[in-house]
């Protein structure tokens, strides 16, 4: 009754069979078990793979028929020039190959081996085209990434290796900084011939430049491309190649702004140093100054240039130009200093360079020297001057002898005047031998006197009008000087201002011939 009771309650009766618990491995190993597969995906490809490659070889060329040539198409993609190198001449690039051909051993059916249409197969253990570039400069000579090849199931391979290209580029630097440059870059087999390997271009228009990404040197013109069939000397079977032309135009904001413009302020500069006065002793040193300035522009110009003797730089040209102005106006500002620092003492104005430097080019120059006037006007004050000479040179004789002035105007009072101006002479000279007014008097005013009394005024006069001579004349000796002197400053002014003239005209003309002598003047 205890168990019936104890059932009824529902616990277990300690009479009962045991009842066997199922172990918990055993049930994750159902589980794992009754979980749907992933993909059948693997198993099939794994089977295509070993079926495809297990007897494959990688040394022969996959062609049905053996002297068929195997059709090769061949594109690139430009995608960055990363340099341009003109001291070197190369050019490096960021290039992927696009090549493209059918192996008729690597073809299967899809249906047999679970849908599988393609694969992606090394290239190393497949057949590939010993495709190279034929003017590369790189160190490996190939400079391409091998990539997977893929495979589809009609055979057709497509293998797109990317790379850094350096390429030989002849640079011509003719009108540097305003040019473009073409560089070919040639693409063909090493080892097959045109009868084996048939390259073909696989774009008319050349290379894909839809992914360029944009140099801040160069502009990209275009990336035309060009089969090319060479028979050679060697050999009577033809060698295909493709040629890519890399055509770019340099930018020339940066060399304009930095080169060109400097250079323009600094000829300018030279052409301003002729408005200084050679007094200001600066002239010389500002134009030594700005010819070394122009040389370290130089300098920096030829360090980028290709060491070549093919062609000169439009640039180089330019500065050369330029410099040789400079120089001639150093030389020019040295002749312009030479006269200015000339005297009657040293040197002599010979009459051709009166005519030339005081006639005709202050003539043709539109020059006049200050207080400069007309030839008639200038004969009359010329008169005028020697006349105010005359009569002030006589004044002062007849300050000096206390005489009127009258003999100007009268000069037949002359002789009266020389007696009144002895007598007074005497009177005064001899006033201690006077008695108070006797015999001397009588003998002055009466003119009866010994005629050696009036000899001594006479030689006093004489010797007056002697020293008035030497003084006359060293004063117009200084006054000749000073106006000879006066010339050559003049001379210099004009070969000052002929200069100025010539040297502006002359870079002005030879800026605007550089300019418009290239190709191109758009300043991007």
């Amino acid at each position: 009754m205890d168990s019936v009771a104890a059932e009824a309650e529902g616990c277990p009766s300690d009479q009962g069979p045991p009842q066997t618990a199922i172990p918990r491995w055993l049930l994750f190993v159902c589980i794992c078990i009754c979980l749907p597969r992933e993909s059948l995906q693997g198993p099939h490809e794994k089977r295509l793979l070993h079926t495809l490659l297990d007897h494959y070889n990688v040394l022969e060329r996959p062609v049905a028929n053996e002297s068929d040539p195997l059709q090769l198409s061949f594109g690139l993609t430009l995608m960055q020039i990363i340099d341009v190198d003109e001291k070197n001449q190369l050019l490096i690039t960021n290039i992927w190959l696009k090549l493209e051909w059918n192996d008729v051993n690597l073809r299967w059916n899809s249906s047999e081996y679970g849908g599988v249409k393609d694969l992606r197969i090394p290239p190393h253990r497949i057949w590939k085209p010993d495709v190279l570039m034929y003017n590369s400069a790189d160190e490996g000579f190939d400079g391409t990434y091998p990539t997977n090849v893929v495979v589809r199931n009609n055979g057709s391979c497509l293998y797109v290796p990317p790379g850094i290209f350096k390429s030989t580029c002849k640079i011509d630097i003719t009108w540097f900084p305003f040019d473009d440059q073409r560089c070919e870059m040639k693409f063909g087999s090493w080892t097959y011939d045109g009868f084996q390997l048939d390259l073909q271009l696989q774009d008319d228009s050349g290379g894909d430049i839809s992914s360029f990404i944009t140099n801040g040197e160069w502009d990209l013109l275009g990336v035309p491309g060009k089969r090319n069939e060479i028979y050679y000397n060697c050999c009577p079977e033809p060698y295909i190649d493709i040629t890519f032309i890399i055509i770019i135009r340099r930018r020339t904001l940066y060399y304009f702004f930095n080169l060109i413009v400097p250079c323009v302020l600094i000829a300018s500069m030279a052409v301003l140093g002729f408005t200084l006065p050679p007094d200001s002793g600066e002239k010389l040193s500002l134009g030594v100054t700005i010819l070394l300035s122009l040389t370290v522009f130089l300098n920096m110009v030829a360090e980028t240039m290709p060491a070549t003797s093919d062609a000169v730089p439009l640039l180089g040209t330019y500065f050369n130009c330029i410099m040789f102005m400079v120089a001639s106006s150093v030389v020019s500002t040295i002749l312009i200093l030479n006269y200015h620092h000339r005297n009657a003492d040293t040197h002599e104005m010979s009459p051709w360079i009166k005519a030339i430097f005081l006639h005709w080019l202050p003539c043709i120059l539109r020059m006049s020297r200050p207080g400069a006037e007309s030839d008639s006007s200038r004969k009359t004050a010329q008169k005028r001057e020697m006349e105010l000479k005359e009569r002030s040179s006589k004044s002062l004789l007849a300050n000096v002898l206390d005489i009127d002035d009258d003999f100007r105007h009268h000069p037949g009072a002359l002789q009266t005047s020389s007696a009144v101006s002895a007598t007074g002479y005497l009177r005064g000279s001899h006033a201690h031998h006077d008695d108070g007014g006797g015999g001397g008097g009588t003998l002055l005013h009466g003119g009866s006197g010994n005629s050696s009394t009036c000899l001594g005024p006479h030689r006093e006069l004489t010797l007056i009008l002697k020293e008035l001579r030497v003084i006359t004349d060293k004063l117009r000796k200084e006054d000749e000087a000073a106006e000879v002197t006066n010339d050559w400053k003049f001379a210099a002014m004009v070969v000052d201002r002929l200069c100025l003239i010539i040297f502006t005209l002359f870079t002005v003309i030879a800026t605007i011939a550089v300019l418009f002598s290239a190709p191109h003047i758009i300043v991007t």
